[in-house]
């Protein structure tokens, strides 16, 4: 039985146990990212726009330096004009003479 202070496994964060955003964490990210900016052409885009940034942002390792996987610039692109486009639909939307009156 585990005292206090003693935990019942000696190193839970030993070598093997940690994982590198090298493999299928980045791959996922760029993917998630690219269907978040899909997405957010049709619904969302002022939300789905910054979240597809920053999944290709993650996927890209943080970086501009080295080579970068293409779904995560598409994400990063498409989420920066999804971005830009949601801005100008608001401010659009926000100036006299459209709508009700």
């Amino acid at each position: 039985m585990a005292g206090f202070g003693q935990g019942s496994r000696g190193h839970p964060r030993s070598r093997g146990r940690t994982w590198s955003r090298t493999g299928p964490d980045r791959a996922t990210l760029a993917v998630v990212g690219v269907i978040c900016a899909v997405a957010g052409f049709f619904v969302l885009g002022i939300v789905l726009g910054p979240v597809a940034i920053v999944c290709g942002w993650l996927a890209m390792g943080r970086s501009w330096a080295g080579s970068r996987p293409v779904p995560a610039v598409v994400a990063l692109v498409l989420g920066i004009i999804d971005t830009v486009l949601a801005a100008l639909w608001l401010i659009g939307a926000a100036s006299p003479g459209y709508g009700m009156f």
